[in-house]
C-alpha cells in the first residue's frame, strides 16, 4: 500500500559539480559510532566557541562541492547559516561505510585538504579505528590510527606502553576521547 504522508527522504552531496545520492538509512553501527562522538564532543564543547553538529547539515565548501559530514565541529560562528554551514569547518568526521569509503578516502579527503580543514578524522566501525589526519604546510598529514584490539590479541609489553587508547582532539590541548567511547555498543 502506498501511503503518500510517508516519503523516504533521499540526500544528497554535491562533489565537483555531480549529484551523488546517499544512503538514507546508515546501518546501526554507524550511527552509534556518530552518536557516541557527537556526544563526546558535545559534552566537552557545552559552553565554549566551537559547536559541533551531527550528521544532516550541509556544509558548502565551493561552488562545485556540498557536503554532509557524520560529525563536524565549527569554531567560526559566522560560517553558520540557517540553510547550512558556508565555510571551512575545523575538524570532519566522516565514518566509513561500504558506499562511501572510496569517496571518504579519496575525492573528500582530498577537497577537505585543498579547503583547509585543520583535522580530518576516517572512522571504521568494522576494524573500529580511527585515522587521524592533520592539515601541516596546507597538506594532510597521517598524525595517528587508532585502534581497539580484541580481547584476544595478546600485545607484547612495550605494544602495551605505546598503545593510545584516546583520540586527542588538536583543537584543545586538554581534549581527546577514548576508544571505548566511540565504538561502544557495537555489534
Amino acid at each position: 500500500m502506498d501511503n503518500p504522508a510517508y516519503q523516504e527522504e533521499f540526500r544528497d552531496e554535491m562533489l565537483n559539480g555531480k549529484i551523488t545520492l546517499m544512503f538514507p538509512r546508515p546501518a546501526v553501527n554507524h550511527s552509534r559510532v556518530i552518536g557516541n562522538i557527537f556526544y563526546a564532543f558535545m559534552k566537552y564543547l557545552s559552553g565554549k566557541t566551537c559547536e559541533p553538529f551531527a550528521d544532516g547539515t550541509d556544509v558548502y565548501l565551493t561552488e562545485k562541492d556540498r557536503v554532509i559530514p557524520d560529525v563536524m565541529i565549527i569554531c567560526k560562528r559566522e560560517i553558520i547559516k540557517r540553510n547550512g554551514v558556508h565555510g571551512v569547518p575545523d575538524l570532519i568526521v566522516e565514518v566509513l561505510s561500504h558506499g562511501t569509503e572510496k569517496k571518504d578516502r579519496g575525492y573528500k579527503k582530498d577537497l577537505y585538504e585543498r579547503c583547509g580543514v585543520q583535522e580530518y578524522w576516517i572512522v571504521d566501525t568494522v576494524n573500529q579505528s580511527v585515522e587521524v589526519y592533520l592539515l601541516k604546510d596546507k597538506k594532510f598529514v597521517l598524525d595517528e590510527i587508532y585502534q581497539v584490539f580484541p580481547d584476544y590479541v595478546e600485545l607484547s609489553e612495550k605494544e602495551r606502553e605505546e598503545y593510545k587508547s584516546e583520540v586527542p582532539v588538536s583543537l584543545y590541548e586538554d581534549f581527546s576521547i577514548p576508544l571505548e567511547d566511540i565504538f561502544r555498543n557495537l555489534f
